[in-house]
């Protein structure tokens, strides 16, 4: 007969042992394809709460963090700015901040922010994400006769006062994004984590 030679146990121990082979070779394999779904880690701490340290921003000085993946702009605004607000009032699309999704609740007035002369935004303009530039001084400029000291975008012209609304009759939809922040002491600041969370 035919099957006389044929080993039936050996035949089923090769059969188990490739069956066993392949399936950790399977699960080797398949060990960087399923980490391969985990967020890595400059994902991990793009989302994460930022420090940042304003102990030696100076009136008129701005300092720029990285929350996010966005720029986010610390400045120290000046007593004449301060003193300039409310008078763009009747300028502005949004002057009291009214659109709660552009800003914590604590930055829903008229600075914008916890502390007045402290001001934290997203440096990204409303219309289309072009960087605007922060000309603070309080001098006409080509682009207002009546300036007060603000952020102008390049891209399509679009202006912000020195609290980041929005002017009246430019692209730009809404006022400049406040991100949710906290003040550990009056030289540090957390990016990312709201006033009054734990």
């Amino acid at each position: 007969m035919a099957n006389d030679g044929v080993d039936k146990g050996r035949r089923r121990f090769l059969t188990a042992t490739t069956a066993v082979v392949g399936g950790v070779g399977v699960a080797v394999a398949a060990i960087p394809f399923i980490k391969s779904w985990q967020p890595s880690a400059r994902a991990k701490t793009a989302g994460a709460p930022v420090d940042a340290d304003i102990s030696k921003l100076e009136e008129g000085q701005m300092v720029i963090y990285e929350w996010r993946g966005q720029p986010v702009w610390i400045i120290r605004r000046t007593k004449a700015q301060l003193d300039a607000l409310p008078g763009q009032d009747g300028r502005l699309r949004d002057p009291k901040s009214q659109n709660a999704d552009q800003q914590p609740k604590f930055a829903q007035n008229e600075y914008r922010s916890l502390k007045p002369e402290v001001l934290v935004l997203v440096g990204l303009c409303t219309h289309l994400g072009c960087a605007p530039k922060l000309h603070a001084e309080l001098k006409p400029e080509p682009f207002d006769a009546e300036w007060k000291g603000g952020f102008f975008c390049p891209c399509h012209k679009s202006r912000f006062d020195m609290a980041g609304r929005v002017y009246d009759g430019v692209p730009a939809p809404s006022n400049l994004v406040v991100p949710p922040y906290k003040f550990v002491d009056d030289g540090h600041i957390v990016i990312g984590v709201a006033e009054g969370a734990a």
